[in-house]
């Protein structure tokens, strides 16, 4: 925590009492999407403003583990007992289509979806492939939007770039999943477009507020050359040799960017229809799992998650990646429930949350701003394991996208009798890749901007748009 204040003697005169707090996560944060490192050593991209961007955010809500396509939007009722969704299934808004059991309320949303039943991923593998992999440059996909737009947007000062883990939002929530990938890896693009991670809470919004009275802020350039004088944010390697990059990040915290990262600013009821922790309480979680303590962050922080992440987007961020914990593994082990047990666990506070957020953004009129895209790394084996639970399948996995003027109410595609493979209009990860980009981006403007890498322009350009969509 760096203070600066009344009480204090710093330099040529400055005082140390209620001057400025910057806490080590706020402080680390800013400089990073604030460009420090930046090749060019520009705070922003000087071509942030310009047409080929267009006026969405996206929200990534990574289902890490890899979700069941039967009990979540596939549930292949006229199958036989060991292959249709463990959960039964239930009629949504849409004629003829049916979902998992535990997603009542985005069944009754699903004429807002675009759901796409033929959704390959490539493989079995536990990884983060459809958001950090080979079709992203090994890149968070935010990091790519970042790359082009600029880390930071220059009229709000928010960060273009975040990734929300529970400990955003929920005290005591584990630690991030790392061994199966890196969400926060820019690749080759470097740090300077990496996503900010806010982490412990309120503490991180009490980081990144101003304590300096009104009377002193006309003079702040003045105070960071004394402080610089004075060694003391030079001792901070992660300022270390910044000059605009100190003011950059002091326009930020006055321009309120906290406010965005604190949900006290909303609507209590607004809080309460999101949250997910009074309804899923750790206590009726079996502790015979090992994975007990993911499911309870899970449940108790996805609601939160993502009314956070819309905040986020309304002020200005254009990429948020929202991830809780490893939950969607289901092979009925001693890590992870079965599968009927396990949907209950975790289907049930994502269909809450992801209800809320999508009735919250038709409310704001913001359906065509806000693109949601919720998926995994692979889907679950057509036969139940012995066990009840259903193993790594990656011919097929679900995928759902809302809103970003992507239109609505579209089911895409058709999966095989048993559910395992695509019967027609296979979508892959390059595709749903490319469906992103063409909704944040103008490409054939994109294209002639010379400051971009070829390899880039490339990643930028491939796939397609999603058949139906767009």
């Amino acid at each position: 925590m760096l203070t600066i204040g009344d009480g204090m003697r710093v330099g040529r005169g400055l005082a140390r009492r209620s001057f400025l707090r910057v806490g080590s996560a706020g402080l680390a944060g800013l400089s990073r999407f604030l460009g420090h490192g930046a090749a060019d050593g520009r705070v922003f991209a000087a071509d942030a403003l310009k047409p080929y961007l267009r006026d969405r955010s996206v929200i990534f809500l990574f289902m890490h583990g890899g979700p069941s396509q039967f009990e979540t939007f596939d549930p292949k009722s006229e199958g036989p007992s060991n292959v249709h969704s463990q959960t039964g299934d239930v009629a949504t808004s849409i004629p003829g289509i049916a979902f998992g059991a535990t997603f009542p309320q985005l069944a009754k949303r699903a004429h807002l979806l675009n759901i796409v039943r033929s959704f390959v991923t490539g493989d079995g593998n536990h990884d983060i492939k459809p958001v950090v992999g080979a079709a992203t440059q090994r890149a968070n996909i935010g990091s790519l939007y970042a790359r082009v737009a600029g880390p930071m947007r220059p009229a709000t000062a928010m960060p273009t770039n975040v990734t929300l883990f529970p400990h955003a939002v929920l005290d005591g929530a584990g630690p991030p999943i790392t061994q199966f990938g890196d969400f926060t890896s820019a690749g080759d693009l470097g740090p300077t477009y990496a996503p900010l991670v806010p982490g412990g809470g309120a503490g991180f919004q009490e980081d990144m507020k101003i304590r300096l009275p009104q009377d002193r802020l006309s003079d702040r350039r003045g105070l960071l050359a004394e402080l610089d004088r004075g060694r003391r944010w030079r001792d901070l390697a992660a300022v270390r040799g910044a000059g605009v990059i100190q003011d950059s990040a002091f326009d930020a915290l006055l321009r309120g960017v906290s406010d965005a990262f604190d949900l006290d600013k909303e609507d209590p009821r607004l809080v309460e229809r999101y949250d997910t922790a009074p309804l899923f309480r750790p206590e009726a979680i079996d502790r015979k799992w090992n994975n007990h303590k993911h499911y309870a962050d899970h449940g108790q922080s996805i609601g939160k998650l993502l009314l956070l992440a819309r905040r986020l987007c309304e002020h200005g961020a254009g990429f948020v990646t929202v991830t809780t914990s490893f939950v969607w593994d289901m092979h009925a082990d001693a890590n992870n429930a079965p599968i009927a047990e396990g949907m209950r666990y975790v289907g049930a506070p994502f269909d809450h949350a992801v209800a809320a957020l999508i009735d919250d953004i038709e409310a704001r009129g913001l359906s065509e701003k806000i693109l949601l895209v919720c998926c995994g790394e692979m889907g679950r084996a057509p036969v139940l394991n012995a066990a009840g639970g259903r193993d790594h399948w990656g011919n097929l996995a679900p995928l759902v996208l809302y809103g970003g003027g992507l239109g609505r109410g579209n089911v895409i595609g058709r999966s095989s009798r048993d559910g395992g493979e695509p019967a027609s209009d296979p979508v892959f990860i390059p595709d749903l890749v490319g469906t992103i980009m063409r909704s944040l981006l103008d490409l054939s403007e994109v294209r002639l901007l010379d400051s971009l890498p070829k390899s880039l322009q490339s990643t930028l350009a491939q796939g397609r748009i999603i058949p139906g969509l767009g």
